[in-house]
């Protein structure tokens, strides 16, 4: 969203940020059970304008109790032991599957949610079937790609191949996702596989040449891949389409590009826990985020390409038919999106990792 998607703010930039958007200090640990006008958020790092918080705050009296996270993998365990009863939450595709499977979400009532059911694409929809069948859990949010961000003035060769990030010309300016399933969505996607495998061939095969690729790498990182690029610190890094047109707009020199062989397609969409204890208010808030000028200035802050088509409608056509936000995914073969593979893969993928960090 991302997708590992998300920016680690210092604590003094994001304490400003929060008394500047009028988000509470509380958490929802410490404040479950509070009143009705109370619903609790929690989201990505930066993944919403925190002026429409202020907005949906003035416009119905309710106080968002907003916390963020910075991965997938940090929110589920939170979630899942009960403590910690939010309203609202953002996960992804893969992850919303998982808390399906174990009975964290209580479906949805559409008919409570008439602007996302108006706004939000069919093309979005069906996709998120492939991890929420009859879309009965989830409202998509967000949606993008992976792909490699170039500097080129720093790269002279046509980037349309993941083979280039196996090029010793650029030994030491190569950025690498710090994400399990990012990384080896490359290899998998390489070596024609799907980045859902379970073969232990095929996984192995990847690890190999990701353990190849190492002595390439500047660095694992999250966030700093977009500091990085921007700064021209590196030639290549692998980002997020969302994290890509902002550092086009920072840097003129950056490019993006999705690869001939594939890549993930991936959505961030909102779901309501079986625990909420703020259902109203929930319903409330998800189906304002659905309007279509509200979404806009989700996108306009965040840079995530929206799935609401009524509010793609209120771009200009600069940004509605820009490549890097708005891609024709028609022109590309292999795009997956990841699915949940189960406790045990998970730790199959887990120590395929800490391997890779041992190498």
């Amino acid at each position: 969203m991302k997708k590992t998607l998300s920016i680690i703010l210092t604590v003094i930039i994001a304490a400003a940020a929060i008394t500047a958007c009028g988000y509470s200090d509380k958490t929802a640990e410490s404040t479950t059970g509070s009143s009705d006008n109370q619903l609790y958020v929690y989201n990505w790092g930066e993944y919403i304008d925190p002026e429409v918080i202020t907005m949906f705050e003035e416009e119905t009296g309710i106080n968002v109790v907003y916390d963020e996270y910075e991965t997938n993998e940090i929110m589920y365990p939170k979630v899942a032991a009960g403590a910690s009863r939010y309203d609202c939450i953002c996960p992804s595709d893969y992850m919303i599957q998982k808390m399906i499977q174990n009975d964290l979400l209580q479906p949805l009532d559409w008919s409570r949610l008439p602007n996302a059911t108006a706004n939000i694409g069919k093309t979005y929809m069906e996709q998120s079937e492939t991890f929420d069948p009859g879309n009965k859990y989830s409202i998509p949010y967000c949606w993008g790609t992976v792909g490699i961000l170039y500097n080129t003035t720093m790269v002279d060769e046509p980037v349309d191949s993941w083979n280039i990030l196996w090029d010793p010309k650029y030994k030491d300016n190569i950025l690498m996702q710090d994400s399990v399933r990012d990384a080896f969505m490359i290899p998998l996607i390489m070596n024609g596989d799907s980045v859902n495998t379970k073969d232990p061939d095929e996984l192995n095969d990847a690890l190999l040449k990701l353990e190849e690729q190492k002595p390439l790498v500047q660095a694992y990182v999250i966030d700093e891949v977009r500091d990085k690029m921007i700064s021209g610190e590196s030639a290549l890094g692998v980002i997020f389409s969302g994290e890509a047109l902002y550092t086009a707009e920072e840097n003129e020199d950056l490019d993006y590009a999705i690869p001939k062989e594939g890549t993930n397609v991936w959505i961030d969409s909102w779901v309501i826990p079986k625990n909420a204890e703020h259902v109203d208010n929930a319903y409330t808030f998800l189906n304002y985020l659905a309007r279509a000028e509200i979404a806009k200035m989700n996108f306009d802050y965040i840079y995530y390409p929206t799935p609401n088509t009524a509010a793609w409608e209120l771009l200009d056509d600069d940004m509605k038919y820009n490549p890097i936000a708005f891609p024709d995914l028609t022109q590309y073969d292999n795009l997956q999106t990841y699915t949940y593979l189960g406790e045990d893969m998970d730790k199959t993928y887990d120590n395929l990792w800490i391997k890779l960090k041992s190498y």
